[in-house]
């Protein structure tokens, strides 16, 4: 009796968990036919603090990966683009000594450490949006001290110094960046600096900026003044204010639309792309990492609120100069344990599942955003997997990189895509993703003889230890039969941290470990590509939490 009991129950346990795993199932229609917008490479745009790492070892490693990937050219934004100094990098730092002066007060340029930053982007195909900032210490008006000695776990007003405040000498300063487009031009060649962005500071509405409103719009219109003097056809924007910079943001735009101009007399200022950030903010609750990707989606519909308030601003190219989980790329996580998420595959779905609803929120106000850039490139002689908000760890590709590289494969139209398991954009603007099922979400593009699906599978609480059966069916392709190949990041696919871990989590890899960790670094194909009769039924798969896949369809 108690054997039959037991088999009973058995039984009773196993269709409850068939029944469970039924209903969690992901159905995923894509439907080819139907065309949303082009698939605009928003994504293709990366930044940093530190700019000369750009032209270190592994930043130069990094940077041909990143240009690489993408079939468009990619956009590099960098602070500290006119800091003074020697050059030597640090955390949250960086100096090209543009701009000093001699003994009589005279400017004195030097553009040798900016050319070798803008070298290294332009030789590869990429493009700067210039960052005009920050405040020469011959220029400031409280130049001392100058260089912080800021470190991961210090205050983080300790990087507020003289970089940061106003200039003593406005016409000075307009005619630093006279100097530095006309010598761009004749280095670069007209053409090539026309196709750049320019844009003045950063998050001058919060502590990046020791000036007040009045005196930043001041700095704006003598930076714009000096670009156009030098090259009129140069396209200028700001303010790149803080993801709940929405009033500032407002009241920039409309100084550059309706005041007076500081350097003219005559109204409006050269507005030629509108930029703002927009950032989450993890927390550590029991013991573990709680995304909130609502956060950075609520600063993103915040300031698209502001933009399409302003009908002279319809179509006006939009940027959002840094967007990302949070806040601080190089606080890692033994100082910020909520930082954790970066090494592992958290980073990569998050990444994809908040790049799907920016797409999505940029259709509904019908904005024309150019880019989003993700503020996270690499940090030289640092600790491996140190939890810093980098793409690669000493040269090694974290897996976040893969889904840009599964980006550089989507091209030519966004086409409809709809999946049961996937969180309605209101819905995460309201409460983030927090329900007990994850978000398993699609976005899929078809070109003219090729197509991708990229599939996620995210929930804000990092945990990885489930999946997801999902089940996909693709509708309206203009042949029967494609070519199929899979890619995967995972716990144990196109993830160079977990295999670092299994290796004992060397402090220091030798040559042969290096050289499998950069292998397990690249996005990686799950079998071999293969035949799939679009018309006998669905693409059956699993997807492990926090897991991101490309299928590639090619005819």
């Amino acid at each position: 009796m108690k054997t039959l009991k037991s088999i009973y129950l058995f039984f009773s346990l196993s269709v409850f968990v068939y029944t469970a795993n039924a209903q969690s199932k992901a159905n995923v229609v894509v439907n080819f036919d139907k065309n949303i917008a082009p698939m605009k490479p928003i994504w293709a745009w990366f930044g940093y603090d530190e700019p000369n790492y750009t032209y270190m070892k592994d930043g130069q490693k990094l940077l041909t990966e990143i240009s690489k990937l993408s079939p468009v050219p990619v956009y590099v934004r960098a602070h500290n683009l006119l800091t003074s100094g020697d050059g030597t990098p640090a955390l949250k730092w960086g100096s090209t000594n543009a701009y000093t002066e001699d003994a009589k007060g005279n400017p004195v340029y030097n553009w040798k450490i900016v050319d070798q930053i803008f070298d290294t982007y332009v030789k590869r195909g990429m493009k700067p949006l210039a960052q005009i900032g920050f405040m020469p210490e011959a220029l400031s008006t409280k130049p001392f001290p100058y260089q912080h000695k800021w470190k991961p776990g210090a205050r983080y007003d300790e990087i507020l110094t003289g970089w940061a405040y106003p200039p003593k000498d406005y016409k000075k300063w307009g005619n630093l960046v006279y100097e530095w487009v006309k010598h761009s031009v004749a280095r670069y060649g007209k053409a090539e600096v026309e196709s750049w962005y320019w844009e003045v500071w950063n998050e001058p509405d919060g502590a990046y900026w020791k000036g007040t409103q009045a005196e930043f719009f001041k700095l704006y219109d003598y930076a714009a003044d000096g670009l156009k003097r030098a090259l009129p056809t140069a396209k200028i924007g700001g303010a790149n204010v803080t993801g709940g910079g929405t009033k500032y943001l407002d009241a920039f735009i409309k100084h550059c639309l309706t005041d007076t101009n500081y350097v003219t007399g005559k109204i409006g200022s050269p507005l030629d792309a509108v930029l703002f950030h927009a950032k989450g903010s993890p927390k550590v609750v029991n013991g573990t990492v709680v995304m909130n990707v609502r956060a950075q989606l609520r600063n993103i519909d915040g300031n698209y609120k502001i933009i399409s308030k302003y009908p002279q601003l319809k179509n006006i190219p939009v940027i959002i100069g840094e967007s990302d989980p949070e806040g601080c790329a190089a606080c890692g996580m033994s100082t910020n344990p909520e930082n954790a998420y970066r090494n592992g595959t958290m980073y990569s779905s998050y990444t994809a599942a908040s790049f799907a609803r920016l797409y999505e929120l940029t259709d509904k106000y019908n904005i024309n955003l150019l880019g989003a850039v993700t503020w996270s490139f690499e940090f030289e002689n640092q600790p491996w997997f140190a939890g810093f908000r980098d793409l690669a760890t000493n040269g090694v590709d974290k897996p976040v990189l893969n889904v840009f590289r599964m980006f550089g494969q989507m091209k030519g139209n966004r086409v409809e895509a709809i999946s049961n398991r996937m969180y309605n954009l209101n819905a995460i603007l309201d409460s983030s993703i927090r329900k007990p099922q994850t978000d398993i979400g699609v976005l899929a593009t078809k070109a003219e003889k090729t197509a991708a699906v990229m599939l996620w599978n995210y929930h804000d609480e990092d945990k990885t230890d489930s999946k997801g059966a999902v089940s996909i069916l693709l509708n309206k392709l203009p042949v029967k039969t494609v070519t199929l190949t899979a890619y995967c990041i995972d716990t144990e696919n196109s993830n160079s941290y977990t295999a670092w871990k299994k290796m004992g989590s060397p402090p220091n890899p030798d040559a042969k470990q290096i050289a499998a960790l950069e292998k397990v670094g690249q996005l990686k194909m799950i079998g071999k590509p293969r035949k799939f009769d679009t018309t006998s039924g669905a693409f059956e798969m699993e997807l492990a939490r926090q897991g991101v896949a490309l299928l590639k369809l090619d005819w």
